[in-house]
Protein backbone atom coordinates (compact mmCIF):
# COMPACT_ATOMS: atom_id res chain seq x y z
CA UNK A 1 0.00 0.00 0.00
CA UNK A 2 2.55 2.34 0.93
CA UNK A 3 4.83 1.68 -1.74
CA UNK A 4 1.95 2.97 -4.04
CA UNK A 5 1.00 6.37 -1.96
CA UNK A 6 3.49 8.80 -3.55
CA UNK A 7 5.77 10.56 -1.66
CA UNK A 8 4.60 14.15 -2.93
CA UNK A 9 1.24 13.26 -0.95
CA UNK A 10 2.79 12.52 2.51
CA UNK A 11 5.31 15.31 1.67
CA UNK A 12 2.38 17.80 1.71
CA UNK A 13 0.30 15.81 4.51
CA UNK A 14 3.02 16.37 6.83
CA UNK A 15 3.35 20.27 5.68
CA UNK A 16 -0.59 20.32 6.70
CA UNK A 17 0.06 19.10 10.07
CA UNK A 18 2.89 20.98 10.56
CA UNK A 19 0.99 24.19 10.06
CA UNK A 20 -2.10 22.85 12.03
CA UNK A 21 0.39 22.24 15.31
CA UNK A 22 1.99 25.61 14.93
CA UNK A 23 -0.95 27.62 15.21
CA UNK A 24 -2.38 25.12 17.86
CA UNK A 25 0.81 26.92 19.68
CA UNK A 26 -0.01 30.35 18.55
CA UNK A 27 -3.44 29.84 20.17
CA UNK A 28 -2.34 27.60 22.97
CA UNK A 29 0.24 30.07 23.97
CA UNK A 30 -2.29 33.39 24.27
CA UNK A 31 -4.29 31.27 26.64
CA UNK A 32 -2.38 29.60 28.45
CA UNK A 33 -0.37 32.78 29.38
CA UNK A 34 -3.28 34.83 29.51
CA UNK A 35 -4.92 32.47 32.29
CA UNK A 36 -0.97 32.32 34.48
CA UNK A 37 -0.83 36.11 33.93
CA UNK A 38 -4.61 36.78 34.94
CA UNK A 39 -3.89 34.52 38.22
CA UNK A 40 -0.06 36.43 38.95
CA UNK A 41 -1.93 39.89 38.37
CA UNK A 42 0.30 40.98 35.57
CA UNK A 43 -0.67 44.30 34.30
CA UNK A 44 -2.25 44.67 30.61
CA UNK A 45 0.51 46.40 29.01
CA UNK A 46 2.91 43.50 30.16
CA UNK A 47 0.57 41.30 28.81
CA UNK A 48 0.90 43.19 25.73
CA UNK A 49 4.27 43.25 25.19
CA UNK A 50 4.33 39.34 25.83
CA UNK A 51 1.78 38.38 23.35
CA UNK A 52 3.43 41.05 20.78
CA UNK A 53 6.69 39.84 20.71
CA UNK A 54 6.22 37.21 18.84
CA UNK A 55 5.15 39.05 15.86
CA UNK A 56 8.62 40.82 15.61
CA UNK A 57 10.85 37.72 16.12
CA UNK A 58 7.87 36.65 12.85
CA UNK A 59 8.88 39.45 10.81
CA UNK A 60 13.18 39.65 11.71
CA UNK A 61 13.13 35.68 9.91
CA UNK A 62 10.64 35.89 7.18
CA UNK A 63 13.26 37.01 4.75
CA UNK A 64 16.58 34.95 6.38
CA UNK A 65 13.94 32.12 6.21
CA UNK A 66 13.65 32.34 2.27
CA UNK A 67 17.22 32.70 2.08
CA UNK A 68 17.83 29.59 4.10
CA UNK A 69 16.10 27.47 1.94
CA UNK A 70 17.32 28.92 -0.88
CA UNK A 71 20.61 27.51 0.28
CA UNK A 72 20.95 24.38 2.21
CA UNK A 73 17.04 23.10 1.69
CA UNK A 74 13.44 23.75 2.98
CA UNK A 75 13.33 20.21 4.75
CA UNK A 76 16.20 20.92 6.49
CA UNK A 77 14.88 24.68 7.38
CA UNK A 78 11.63 23.70 8.27
CA UNK A 79 13.54 21.12 10.76
CA UNK A 80 15.36 23.32 12.24
CA UNK A 81 12.68 25.48 12.55
CA UNK A 82 10.31 23.03 14.84
CA UNK A 83 13.39 21.35 16.47
CA UNK A 84 14.04 25.14 17.88
CA UNK A 85 10.47 26.30 18.97
CA UNK A 86 9.93 22.88 20.47
CA UNK A 87 12.82 22.68 22.76
CA UNK A 88 11.70 26.51 24.11
CA UNK A 89 8.75 25.83 25.17
CA UNK A 90 10.06 22.60 26.64
CA UNK A 91 12.90 24.37 28.77
CA UNK A 92 11.34 27.92 29.68
CA UNK A 93 9.01 28.06 33.09
CA UNK A 94 5.81 29.62 32.44
CA UNK A 95 6.43 32.52 34.92
CA UNK A 96 4.24 35.92 34.30
CA UNK A 97 6.67 37.74 36.70
CA UNK A 98 9.85 37.29 34.46
CA UNK A 99 9.17 39.40 31.87
CA UNK A 100 12.26 39.82 30.29
CA UNK A 101 12.70 35.62 30.24
CA UNK A 102 9.25 35.29 28.33
CA UNK A 103 10.08 38.03 26.08
CA UNK A 104 13.21 36.47 25.23
CA UNK A 105 11.56 33.00 24.64
CA UNK A 106 8.30 34.50 22.92
CA UNK A 107 10.95 36.34 19.91
CA UNK A 108 13.07 33.05 19.56
CA UNK A 109 9.73 31.26 18.74
CA UNK A 110 8.43 33.99 16.69
CA UNK A 111 11.70 33.76 14.81
CA UNK A 112 11.83 29.89 14.96
CA UNK A 113 8.44 30.07 13.47
CA UNK A 114 9.31 32.45 10.88
CA UNK A 115 11.53 30.28 8.89
CA UNK A 116 8.68 27.77 8.57
CA UNK A 117 6.10 28.92 6.07
CA UNK A 118 9.14 30.42 3.48
CA UNK A 119 10.52 26.66 3.84
CA UNK A 120 7.59 24.99 3.32
CA UNK A 121 6.83 27.20 0.24
CA UNK A 122 10.53 25.68 -0.96
CA UNK A 123 9.68 22.20 -0.33
CA UNK A 124 6.55 22.61 -2.21
CA UNK A 125 7.73 23.65 -5.29
CA UNK A 126 10.53 21.05 -5.30
CA UNK A 127 7.77 18.20 -4.90
CA UNK A 128 4.68 19.33 -6.44
CA UNK A 129 4.14 19.65 -9.90
CA UNK A 130 2.06 22.36 -10.99
CA UNK A 131 -1.68 21.02 -11.79
CA UNK A 132 -1.46 20.13 -7.94
CA UNK A 133 0.03 23.40 -6.53
CA UNK A 134 -3.15 24.89 -5.77
CA UNK A 135 -4.79 22.08 -3.66
CA UNK A 136 -1.34 21.26 -2.16
CA UNK A 137 -0.52 24.96 -0.71
CA UNK A 138 -4.46 25.32 0.09
CA UNK A 139 -4.39 21.82 2.03
CA UNK A 140 -1.44 23.05 3.48
CA UNK A 141 -2.31 26.87 4.87
CA UNK A 142 -5.77 25.01 5.41
CA UNK A 143 -3.39 23.27 8.68
CA UNK A 144 -3.53 26.88 9.99
CA UNK A 145 -6.94 27.89 10.46
CA UNK A 146 -8.19 24.17 11.76
CA UNK A 147 -5.03 24.42 14.25
CA UNK A 148 -6.20 27.43 15.17
CA UNK A 149 -9.70 26.33 15.93
CA UNK A 150 -8.69 23.14 17.85
CA UNK A 151 -6.46 25.43 19.88
CA UNK A 152 -9.36 27.33 21.06
CA UNK A 153 -11.31 24.39 21.65
CA UNK A 154 -8.90 22.38 23.68
CA UNK A 155 -6.32 24.22 25.37
CA UNK A 156 -8.79 25.73 27.80
CA UNK A 157 -9.64 22.93 29.19
CA UNK A 158 -6.14 21.73 29.28
CA UNK A 159 -5.52 24.89 31.27
CA UNK A 160 -8.43 24.39 33.90
CA UNK A 161 -7.74 19.89 34.11
CA UNK A 162 -3.94 20.79 34.15
CA UNK A 163 -1.67 23.84 34.38
CA UNK A 164 -1.11 26.63 32.01
CA UNK A 165 2.52 25.12 31.95
CA UNK A 166 1.08 22.04 31.02
CA UNK A 167 -0.02 23.83 27.99
CA UNK A 168 3.70 24.50 27.20
CA UNK A 169 4.78 20.85 27.65
CA UNK A 170 2.27 19.01 25.41
CA UNK A 171 2.87 21.78 22.57
CA UNK A 172 6.60 20.85 23.04
CA UNK A 173 5.67 17.32 22.68
CA UNK A 174 3.95 17.69 19.30
CA UNK A 175 6.59 19.56 17.65
CA UNK A 176 9.11 16.66 18.90
CA UNK A 177 6.74 13.79 17.75
CA UNK A 178 6.45 16.09 14.43
CA UNK A 179 9.99 16.57 14.06
CA UNK A 180 11.33 13.19 14.49
CA UNK A 181 8.84 11.87 11.45
CA UNK A 182 9.91 14.85 9.29
CA UNK A 183 13.50 13.82 9.82
CA UNK A 184 12.36 9.90 9.21
CA UNK A 185 10.52 10.28 6.23
CA UNK A 186 10.81 13.68 4.65
CA UNK A 187 13.36 13.89 1.64
CA UNK A 188 14.41 15.56 -1.48
CA UNK A 189 12.78 14.39 -4.61
CA UNK A 190 14.74 11.02 -5.78
CA UNK A 191 15.48 10.47 -9.50
CA UNK A 192 12.08 8.79 -10.00
CA UNK A 193 10.22 11.84 -8.88
CA UNK A 194 11.76 14.08 -10.99
CA UNK A 195 9.39 13.91 -13.74
CA UNK A 196 6.27 14.40 -12.00
CA UNK A 197 7.89 17.86 -9.95
CA UNK A 198 8.78 21.13 -10.34
CA UNK A 199 11.61 21.81 -8.00
CA UNK A 200 12.77 25.16 -6.42
CA UNK A 201 15.43 24.94 -8.12
CA UNK A 202 14.52 23.32 -11.43
CA UNK A 203 15.53 20.74 -13.44
CA UNK A 204 16.51 21.14 -16.80
CA UNK A 205 12.98 20.98 -19.51
CA UNK A 206 11.23 17.86 -19.31
CA UNK A 207 7.70 16.57 -19.71
CA UNK A 208 4.81 16.35 -17.20
CA UNK A 209 2.25 14.07 -17.44
CA UNK A 210 -1.61 14.99 -16.51
CA UNK A 211 -4.79 13.80 -17.32
CA UNK A 212 -3.69 9.64 -17.67
CA UNK A 213 -0.69 10.96 -19.58
CA UNK A 214 -2.42 12.09 -22.60
CA UNK A 215 -1.23 15.93 -21.61
CA UNK A 216 1.67 17.23 -21.00
CA UNK A 217 3.04 20.28 -19.06
CA UNK A 218 6.74 21.46 -19.86
CA UNK A 219 8.79 22.27 -16.56
CA UNK A 220 12.64 22.85 -15.87
CA UNK A 221 14.87 20.65 -14.98
CA UNK A 222 18.82 20.93 -14.06
CA UNK A 223 20.89 19.90 -11.39
CA UNK A 224 20.07 20.70 -7.91
CA UNK A 225 23.03 21.00 -6.26
CA UNK A 226 25.27 23.04 -8.73
CA UNK A 227 22.30 25.59 -9.16
CA UNK A 228 21.44 25.72 -5.22
CA UNK A 229 24.72 26.91 -4.02
CA UNK A 230 26.33 28.68 -7.17
CA UNK A 231 23.65 31.18 -8.60
CA UNK A 232 23.35 34.67 -7.02
CA UNK A 233 19.36 35.61 -5.66
CA UNK A 234 18.46 38.71 -8.23
CA UNK A 235 17.09 40.93 -5.44
CA UNK A 236 16.84 44.02 -7.77
CA UNK A 237 14.62 41.89 -10.01
CA UNK A 238 12.64 40.38 -7.36
CA UNK A 239 11.95 43.86 -5.90
CA UNK A 240 11.54 45.79 -9.40
CA UNK A 241 8.80 42.96 -10.40
CA UNK A 242 5.39 44.22 -10.40
CA UNK A 243 3.87 40.54 -9.94
CA UNK A 244 5.91 40.35 -6.97
CA UNK A 245 4.56 43.82 -5.59
CA UNK A 246 0.77 42.06 -6.62
CA UNK A 247 1.25 39.20 -4.16
CA UNK A 248 3.33 41.20 -1.45
CA UNK A 249 0.50 43.38 -1.40
CA UNK A 250 -2.47 40.97 -1.43
CA UNK A 251 -0.88 39.28 1.38
CA UNK A 252 -0.52 42.54 3.45
CA UNK A 253 -4.15 42.82 3.00
CA UNK A 254 -5.01 38.92 3.75
CA UNK A 255 -2.92 39.54 6.75
CA UNK A 256 -4.55 42.80 7.99
CA UNK A 257 -8.06 41.19 7.98
CA UNK A 258 -7.18 37.43 9.51
CA UNK A 259 -5.37 39.02 12.40
CA UNK A 260 -8.11 42.06 13.20
CA UNK A 261 -10.50 39.12 13.25
CA UNK A 262 -8.66 36.30 15.07
CA UNK A 263 -7.59 38.97 17.82
CA UNK A 264 -10.91 41.66 17.84
CA UNK A 265 -14.01 39.22 16.87
CA UNK A 266 -13.89 37.98 20.59
CA UNK A 267 -14.32 41.42 21.71
CA UNK A 268 -16.88 42.38 19.05
CA UNK A 269 -18.87 39.70 20.41
CA UNK A 270 -18.75 40.24 23.80
CA UNK A 271 -18.82 44.26 24.08
CA UNK A 272 -19.66 44.98 20.62
CA UNK A 273 -22.93 42.93 20.53
CA UNK A 274 -22.53 41.85 24.54
CA UNK A 275 -22.85 38.11 24.11
CA UNK A 276 -20.79 35.81 26.44
CA UNK A 277 -18.42 33.64 24.57
CA UNK A 278 -18.90 30.82 26.77
CA UNK A 279 -22.66 30.60 25.93
CA UNK A 280 -21.65 30.56 22.15
CA UNK A 281 -19.72 27.18 22.92
CA UNK A 282 -18.35 25.85 19.52
CA UNK A 283 -20.48 28.14 17.76
CA UNK A 284 -17.24 31.14 17.85
CA UNK A 285 -15.19 28.58 15.82
CA UNK A 286 -17.53 28.32 13.08
CA UNK A 287 -15.33 31.05 11.14
CA UNK A 288 -12.62 29.23 11.25
CA UNK A 289 -13.67 25.95 10.08
CA UNK A 290 -14.80 27.73 7.33
CA UNK A 291 -11.70 29.36 6.43
CA UNK A 292 -10.47 25.92 6.44
CA UNK A 293 -13.34 24.28 3.89
CA UNK A 294 -12.94 27.60 1.98
CA UNK A 295 -9.34 26.95 1.97
CA UNK A 296 -9.15 23.69 0.49
CA UNK A 297 -12.55 24.51 -2.50
CA UNK A 298 -10.45 26.95 -3.79
CA UNK A 299 -7.11 24.77 -4.11
CA UNK A 300 -9.49 21.81 -5.82
CA UNK A 301 -11.29 24.45 -8.11
CA UNK A 302 -7.88 26.10 -9.03
CA UNK A 303 -6.25 23.03 -10.12
CA UNK A 304 -9.20 21.45 -11.73
CA UNK A 305 -9.73 24.72 -14.11
CA UNK A 306 -5.65 24.63 -15.28
CA UNK A 307 -5.53 20.88 -15.12
CA UNK A 308 -8.99 20.61 -17.57
CA UNK A 309 -7.55 24.05 -19.30
CA UNK A 310 -10.88 25.29 -19.20
CA UNK A 311 -8.80 28.62 -18.01
CA UNK A 312 -5.01 29.55 -18.10
CA UNK A 313 -3.23 30.17 -15.06
CA UNK A 314 -3.22 33.72 -14.72
CA UNK A 315 -6.76 33.94 -14.96
CA UNK A 316 -7.42 31.13 -12.73
CA UNK A 317 -5.14 32.96 -9.72
CA UNK A 318 -7.27 36.55 -11.16
CA UNK A 319 -10.72 34.95 -10.72
CA UNK A 320 -10.24 33.23 -7.39
CA UNK A 321 -8.54 35.92 -6.12
CA UNK A 322 -10.51 39.01 -6.94
CA UNK A 323 -14.18 36.94 -6.31
CA UNK A 324 -12.43 35.97 -2.89
CA UNK A 325 -11.53 39.02 -1.73
CA UNK A 326 -14.29 41.63 -3.12
CA UNK A 327 -17.27 39.19 -1.41
CA UNK A 328 -14.76 39.13 1.70
CA UNK A 329 -14.59 42.78 1.51
CA UNK A 330 -18.16 43.53 1.31
CA UNK A 331 -18.83 40.82 4.21
CA UNK A 332 -16.39 43.00 6.52
CA UNK A 333 -17.82 46.00 5.90
CA UNK A 334 -21.40 44.59 6.24
CA UNK A 335 -20.64 42.97 10.15
CA UNK A 336 -21.71 45.76 12.30
CA UNK A 337 -24.76 46.02 10.46
CA UNK A 338 -25.67 42.33 12.12
CA UNK A 339 -26.24 42.89 16.01
CA UNK A 340 -27.13 39.22 16.49
CA UNK A 341 -24.97 36.17 16.76
CA UNK A 342 -26.30 34.20 14.27
CA UNK A 343 -26.22 37.27 12.19
CA UNK A 344 -22.37 38.24 13.35
CA UNK A 345 -21.01 34.31 12.71
CA UNK A 346 -22.79 34.01 8.98
CA UNK A 347 -20.86 37.50 8.64
CA UNK A 348 -17.59 37.14 9.77
CA UNK A 349 -17.55 33.39 8.73
CA UNK A 350 -18.64 34.77 4.54
CA UNK A 351 -15.70 37.29 5.25
CA UNK A 352 -13.04 34.98 6.52
CA UNK A 353 -14.24 31.74 4.43
CA UNK A 354 -13.73 34.05 1.02
CA UNK A 355 -10.94 35.59 2.36
CA UNK A 356 -9.31 31.99 2.22
CA UNK A 357 -10.60 31.49 -0.98
CA UNK A 358 -8.62 33.81 -2.29
CA UNK A 359 -5.66 32.59 -0.88
CA UNK A 360 -5.76 30.10 -3.79
CA UNK A 361 -5.00 33.13 -6.07
CA UNK A 362 -2.16 35.45 -4.62
CA UNK A 363 -0.52 32.31 -2.45
CA UNK A 364 0.42 29.92 -4.91
CA UNK A 365 0.99 32.36 -7.49
CA UNK A 366 4.68 32.72 -6.60
CA UNK A 367 5.55 29.56 -7.23
CA UNK A 368 3.97 29.86 -10.89
CA UNK A 369 5.82 33.26 -11.49
CA UNK A 370 8.92 32.19 -9.50
CA UNK A 371 9.28 28.13 -8.42
CA UNK A 372 13.27 28.69 -8.44
CA UNK A 373 12.84 31.49 -5.33
CA UNK A 374 9.32 30.67 -4.15
CA UNK A 375 11.13 30.65 -0.59
CA UNK A 376 12.60 33.56 -0.97
CA UNK A 377 9.43 35.17 -2.39
CA UNK A 378 7.01 33.82 0.07
CA UNK A 379 9.51 35.40 3.06
CA UNK A 380 9.38 38.63 1.29
CA UNK A 381 5.83 38.63 1.08
CA UNK A 382 5.03 36.97 4.25
CA UNK A 383 7.34 40.24 6.16
CA UNK A 384 4.25 42.31 4.82
CA UNK A 385 1.58 39.93 5.85
CA UNK A 386 2.99 39.96 9.59
CA UNK A 387 3.57 43.99 9.90
CA UNK A 388 0.33 43.84 8.47
CA UNK A 389 -1.00 42.10 11.62
CA UNK A 390 1.09 43.91 14.13
CA UNK A 391 -0.02 47.42 12.39
CA UNK A 392 -3.85 46.12 12.02
CA UNK A 393 -3.86 44.58 15.84
CA UNK A 394 -2.26 47.79 16.87
CA UNK A 395 -4.52 49.98 14.76
CA UNK A 396 -7.83 48.43 16.04
CA UNK A 397 -6.95 49.22 19.64
CA UNK A 398 -6.14 52.63 18.97
CA UNK A 399 -9.95 53.00 17.11
CA UNK A 400 -11.20 51.48 19.94
CA UNK A 401 -10.48 53.54 22.48
CA UNK A 402 -10.88 56.83 20.85
CA UNK A 403 -14.50 54.85 19.62
CA UNK A 404 -15.22 54.22 23.47
CA UNK A 405 -14.60 57.77 24.13
CA UNK A 406 -16.62 59.03 21.60
CA UNK A 407 -19.92 56.64 22.03
CA UNK A 408 -18.81 55.83 25.69
CA UNK A 409 -19.13 51.96 25.11
CA UNK A 410 -18.69 49.81 22.52
CA UNK A 411 -22.03 47.87 21.87
CA UNK A 412 -22.70 51.14 19.54
CA UNK A 413 -22.37 49.87 16.14
CA UNK A 414 -20.55 52.91 14.90
CA UNK A 415 -17.71 52.18 17.17
CA UNK A 416 -16.55 49.07 14.54
CA UNK A 417 -17.30 50.82 11.76
CA UNK A 418 -14.32 51.71 10.88
CA UNK A 419 -12.41 48.63 12.56
CA UNK A 420 -14.21 46.23 9.70
CA UNK A 421 -14.04 49.27 6.89
CA UNK A 422 -10.43 49.16 6.67
CA UNK A 423 -9.75 46.03 5.65
CA UNK A 424 -12.57 45.68 3.42
CA UNK A 425 -11.49 48.99 1.57
CA UNK A 426 -7.94 47.17 1.88
CA UNK A 427 -9.19 43.88 0.07
CA UNK A 428 -10.92 46.07 -3.40
CA UNK A 429 -7.71 48.00 -3.69
CA UNK A 430 -5.35 44.99 -3.36
CA UNK A 431 -8.08 42.79 -5.46
CA UNK A 432 -7.83 45.41 -8.49
CA UNK A 433 -3.93 45.45 -8.08
CA UNK A 434 -3.66 41.69 -8.63
CA UNK A 435 -6.13 41.95 -11.66
CA UNK A 436 -4.04 44.45 -13.38
CA UNK A 437 -0.24 43.16 -12.33
CA UNK A 438 -0.56 39.85 -11.67
CA UNK A 439 0.39 36.68 -14.05
CA UNK A 440 0.61 32.97 -14.28
CA UNK A 441 3.28 32.74 -16.51
CA UNK A 442 6.94 32.30 -14.97
CA UNK A 443 8.71 35.36 -15.03
CA UNK A 444 12.24 33.79 -13.51
CA UNK A 445 14.41 31.06 -15.39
Amino acid sequence: MWTRFPKRYLIVVLTFISTFICYVERVGFSIAYTAAADVAGVSQSSKGTILSTFYYGYACSQVPGGWAAQRIGGRCVLLLSFVTWSLTYAFVPLDPNRVTMMVLARFLVGVAQGFMFPSIHSVLAQWVPPHERSRSVSLTTSGMYLGAAAGMLVVPSLVKLSSPQFVFLAEATLGTIWSVVWLNYASNPPQSELPKATTVTGFGEVLLLIKGGHEKIKVEERNERNCNRTESIPWKIIFGSLPIWAIVVNNFTFHYALYVMMNWLPTYFEQGLQLSLQDMGSYKMVPYLNMFIFSNIGGVIADHLITKRLLSVTATRKLLNTSGFIVASLSLMALPIFRTSLGAVICSSMALGFLALGRAGFAVNHMDIAPKYAGIVMGVSNTAGTLAGIIGVDLTGKLLEAAKFSHSDLSNPDSWRSVFMIPGVLCIFSSLGFLLFSTGERIFH
